[in-house]
């Protein structure tokens, strides 16, 4: 019985050795940023038409689709043709800009 209680308190403390030295985990698939190009904003509507690469958060392949913006003072300052990166959600059937900035 000694033998045993030995060998779980060793196993316990090399997992938490090995646990210790894990590498951080990387972001989430819904905190990563999408490339995108603009190609039509639509300011009344809190609106903007993006060509996107693939939305792994969403299994959504590349296209070109309009979002509405969560809030529309995201949209300040984009332009037509702007290369971005954005975050997206879909809410209440829509999907919605998050986030959004200049692509770097």
């Amino acid at each position: 019985m000694k033998k045993l209680f030995l060998c779980a308190a060793l196993l316990a403390q090399t997992l938490l050795a090995v646990a210790a030295e894990a590498p951080a985990t990387p972001a989430s698939a819904a905190d990563a940023m999408t490339d995108a190009e603009v190609r039509k904003i639509d300011a009344a509507a809190a609106k903007v038409t993006l060509r996107h690469a693939e939305i792994r958060s969403l299994d959504m392949p590349a296209m070109t689709m309009v979002f509405q913006a969560h809030d529309k003072r995201l949209l300040d300052g984009l332009k037509v043709g702007d290369k971005v990166r954005f975050k997206a959600a879909h809410e209440g059937g829509q999907f919605i800009v998050t986030a959004i900035e200049a692509a770097k």
